[in-house]
């Protein structure tokens, strides 16, 4: 069992319905870093379930995000369906399975381009992990391996540090 102990069935239930018919949300979150309570009013798209964790992923209203956002279910305290409709073109629709390539960790954010070398005993492994359509072996040297790669978010950083030794890497954008 997991220690936020919190039932959220129903919850799951209605904010599908409101996905479903592209309805705002808006809600009561109580953020990770810092337990703050935060209203929200959102386009959710989709219900994920990773890491141990159901997730809404959703749009935030009013914000310039170009990217989805990603709350834990058992984190959203009230909320409210709003008799206010969004609409979202076919050809802009929420690509689930894209989202899930470039994910790591469901920390959500702008896109990350990182760039390491990997001396670790299995690459499969590795590339395995990686967001399957931005992740690139670009060489190998005596079983040192140079990868690119893309994700939302800092969750990228998070899988790299937790590698150890067998990964050295550096931050694109900073370097620039």
């Amino acid at each position: 069992e997991l220690t936020h102990k919190s039932e959220f069935v129903d919850k799951m239930w209605d904010i599908g319905q409101a996905i479903h018919q592209n309805r705002y949300l808006e809600m009561d979150y109580k953020r990770t870093k810092d337990g703050a309570i935060v209203k929200r009013r959102v386009k959710p798209v989709a219900i994920m379930f990773s890491e141990y964790y159901f997730y809404l992923i959703a749009y935030k209203q009013n914000e310039d995000y170009k990217f989805p956002t990603v709350f834990r279910l058992d984190r959203i305290l009230e909320y409210q369906e709003q008799n206010i409709f969004f609409n979202v073109p076919y050809s802009k629709k929420f690509n689930y399975g894209e989202f899930r390539d470039r994910v790591q960790f469901m920390y959500s954010g702008k896109i990350e381009k990182v760039e390491f070398y990997y001396c670790g005993s299995s690459i499969e492994a590795v590339l395995d992990r990686l967001p399957t359509a931005t992740a690139k072996l670009v060489d190998e040297v005596k079983g040192i391996y140079f990868v690119k790669a893309e994700a939302y978010g800092k969750g990228i950083y998070m899988w790299l540090g937790s590698q150890g030794r067998n990964v050295y890497y550096k931050d694109i954008k900073k370097e620039r």
